[in-house]
């Protein structure tokens, strides 16, 4: 398996983002299986260099969505305007008619705008007066936002969360990190001189190489399992939903892609259970604040009753 490209992209990313590399592990893992994700967490740990790094690394278009309180779905999707010269309406793209796009602080923006999103992560489409438009391939959002508690965010809708493969957080980086974060200052210098290492073409294969990696009948049973234990908890009002087994089985895919190798193995499933499946349940004690680690602490119960294949 030639994983040659993923690996110059791998390191062309690491060279700006000087932190959790299983982050980036992650991210990568979300391009190959044509996933988007949410990157969550607090303020100065390096959401929008990752996000960035990734988006400028690959040759082809990107875009980048400062999400305020004042943005309008048209911001996101584009408008109609009406040329007086030619006496017609033309279509003027908004900046989600690209590749990678960046959503910087998704939680910042209104409902409403958030949720103009959604057709396009969920269709690769955006429906606009009353014309469907196909997005580019491969299209991605790498969105970031702040945990709930701070002020001035929004929730994002639950069938918004649900269009993310995977929600993960970044953490503090090592104290060494730190140290060459200090020292070389990667979002002021290196990131604006960053060169893309893989063509359009290069990710079309690694997604087409991910889709063709086999995955096990019993492998399959045991997503099922997980799945079916999560509608049966008794802390959960919301378990896991078909949408949610098929993106665990895609990370599985990609995933041993990431370890060139063609077939999964039942650590590919484990190992992405609680980062694509926690912000898809519900549980009964759900008070509208996200939820977070109870719905964590949770599928790691699942994890643990349920037996994996040998």
């Amino acid at each position: 398996m030639d994983t040659n490209a993923l690996n110059q992209l791998r390191d062309n990313i690491t060279s700006v983002y000087l932190g959790n590399t299983t982050a980036v592990d992650r991210l990568l893992t979300c391009l190959l299986a044509r996933g988007h994700v949410l990157i969550e967490d607090v303020p100065g740990v390096g959401k929008t260099v990752l996000a960035s790094a990734l988006s400028k690394s690959i040759k082809g278009s990107f875009s980048r969505i400062q999400c305020t309180p004042d943005l309008l779905p048209a911001d996101v999707t584009g408008i109609t305007v009406f040329d007086r010269d030619k006496s017609e309406f033309n279509f003027k793209a908004g900046p989600i008619f690209h590749n990678i796009v960046v959503a910087d602080e998704i939680n910042r923006t209104t409902p409403r705008t958030q949720s103009a999103m959604l057709e396009a992560m969920s269709e690769s489409a955006v429906s606009i007066d009353g014309v469907t438009r196909s997005l580019p391939e491969p299209f991605m959002v790498v969105a970031t936002q702040n945990p709930y508690e701070f002020e001035g965010t929004y929730f994002l809708p639950e069938n918004q969360l649900d269009r993310f493969l995977m929600r993960i957080a970044l953490g503090y980086p090592a104290p060494p990190d730190e140290s060459r974060v200090l020292q070389q200052q990667p979002a002021r210098t290196t990131l604006d001189t960053l060169e893309p290492v893989i063509d359009i073409e290069d990710v079309l294969k690694l997604q087409k190489m991910t889709d063709e990696v086999t995955v096990d009948t019993s492998l399959l049973d045991y997503i099922i399992a997980l799945a079916t234990a999560t509608r049966n908890h008794d802390d959960l009002q919301v378990g896991l939903s078909p949408r949610g087994s098929l993106a665990l089985c895609q990370t599985a895919r990609a995933t041993a892609v990431l370890d060139q190798r063609d077939y999964c193995i039942p650590e590919d499933i484990v190992s992405n259970v609680i980062p694509v499946c926690s912000h898809r349940i519900i549980s009964r004690s759900y008070m509208h604040d996200g939820d977070t680690l109870t719905t964590r602490r949770i599928m790691q119960q699942v994890l643990e009753t349920v037996a994996s294949p040998a």
